[in-house]
């Protein structure tokens, strides 16, 4: 690209599903940019997606936690692109399924070089399990910005949800990086509008130049 607006607006509501992969190996070619959506398999990640990109059923909802079992791929506009990850953690499946999900997960965290930012989603009443420090210090160690939202907000009182954003930041703050912290509500639209600027300042072009 040689010439870069200065200024940059991305429409995340004109985002369409691509292709479900069950690997790397099966995703659209390695360019542009992609911002990947990570968490619990209990964490509302499907609903966090819908909500953010206005659509009812562009991800699937299921009352069974752990049906993304797949990489699955989102297209906003050509070269732009959210990656809904494999969940983790929850999902009440055979041990042998279990790890072949976190194998796509993995290998996609760590070789895929269109990734610019990571939204890692956890129930703000259960925040920071182990595999979610996990997942952001790894992201801390790359270099990689992280949205961390504590979805489920609605189930606090607005004092309570406020007090456990706080308390997430203070322990995440040792670790440096870039790291974003807020409540998010898929039923009540908290945080809707702030996540969708930090997700749309990481699909900004002037971010490959940089890099």
């Amino acid at each position: 690209m040689e010439t870069v607006l200065s200024t940059f607006a991305v429409n995340l509501n004109k985002a369409s599903f691509v292709i479900s992969a069950p690997d790397i190996r099966k995703l659209p070619e390695d360019t542009g940019i992609e911002v990947a959506f990570a968490g619990r398999s209990n964490a509302g990640k499907s609903s966090a997606l819908n909500t953010l990109t206005r659509q009812k059923s562009l991800a699937r909802i299921s009352k069974t936690p752990g049906r993304t079992q797949l990489i699955n791929v989102f297209e906003v506009e050509e070269q732009l692109r959210l990656v809904d990850l494999p969940g983790y953690g929850f999902a009440k499946v055979p041990l042998e399924m279990k790890k072949k999900w976190q194998k796509a997960l993995g290998e996609y965290l760590e070789k895929r070089e269109s990734l610019q930012g990571l939204v890692v989603l956890m129930d703000i009443r259960h925040p920071l399990k182990d595999l979610d420090r996990d997942l952001i210090e790894w992201a801390v160690d790359s270099e990689l910005p992280v949205l961390a939202l504590l979805t489920k907000s609605d189930k606090l009182s607005q004092g309570k949800a406020s007090a456990e954003v706080l308390k997430v930041k203070k322990t995440l703050q040792p670790l440096g990086g870039d790291i974003k912290v807020q409540a998010f509500s898929s039923l009540k639209k908290t945080g809707v509008d702030q996540a969708t600027q930090v997700i749309c300042q990481w699909m900004n072009p002037e971010n490959l130049i940089e890099a």
